[in-house]
């Protein structure tokens, strides 16, 4: 575990950083609490339990990369980012796509994220049946996602519209859901590899 202290020590300060910048004057702080809270809600979770049961280098800088895009995405909101701004005149399409790369990324990082927890504390082996377990865990974390926009938009009304970056699309739902299919598929065939040599670190890694 001491090998991995730089690498968290820069992942944690990094993220802090990004973190004051996105709270001072985002779009609305409502909205920013809703978007932010998952990342710090993963926080709260992978602090207390690292000297128990330290992750991969691998599962930690997904979860880096996962709480900034959330984080920049509460700054703004997800149909505000001013790059995608750009993109979307430049290119002339339809809507802001920030808050696609935020539902394939639902699906990317958390595969690797449940493929981890599954091998090391299941009985499955890795193969096929891990692989689509996997990937219905992730339909299944957006489809929840989805009914919890659903249950916001019910309770504030019009006030929604930001946290659910739908932007006039009927078909956000299914949109979503389906860039985090990709997502879960694309990160296993493309990371296996790689998740499997980090998670043989862990072992080795000096306590």
């Amino acid at each position: 575990m001491k090998n991995q202290w730089p690498l968290l020590k820069f992942l944690l300060i990094s993220y802090f950083l990004i973190f004051i910048w996105s709270a001072v004057k985002p779009h609305d702080y409502f909205t920013w609490f809703l978007e932010v809270a998952p990342a710090l809600g993963g926080l709260a979770i992978l602090i207390p339990t690292y000297l128990r049961f330290p992750l991969s280098n691998l599962f930690y800088v997904l979860v880096w990369i996962h709480a900034i895009i959330l984080t920049i995405g509460g700054h703004y909101t997800y149909a505000e980012v001013p790059f995608f701004n750009w993109i979307r005149d430049t290119l002339g399409t339809q809507r802001n796509s920030y808050d696609g790369v935020g539902h394939f990324a639902q699906g990317f990082m958390p595969a690797i994220y449940t493929r981890e927890i599954l091998l090391r504390l299941t009985p499955l082996k890795r193969g096929g049946r891990l692989f689509m377990i996997v990937v219905s865990i992730c339909l299944a974390i957006s489809a929840f996602y989805e009914l919890i926009e659903w249950a916001v938009a019910v309770m504030i009304g019009e006030g929604a519209n930001d946290f659910l970056g739908s932007q006039g699309d009927e078909w956000d739902t299914q949109k979503d859901m389906a860039l985090c299919f990709i997502g879960s598929i694309l990160a296993q065939l493309f990371l296996n590899g790689i998740h499997d040599r980090s998670l043989a670190k862990i072992s080795k890694e000096p306590k």
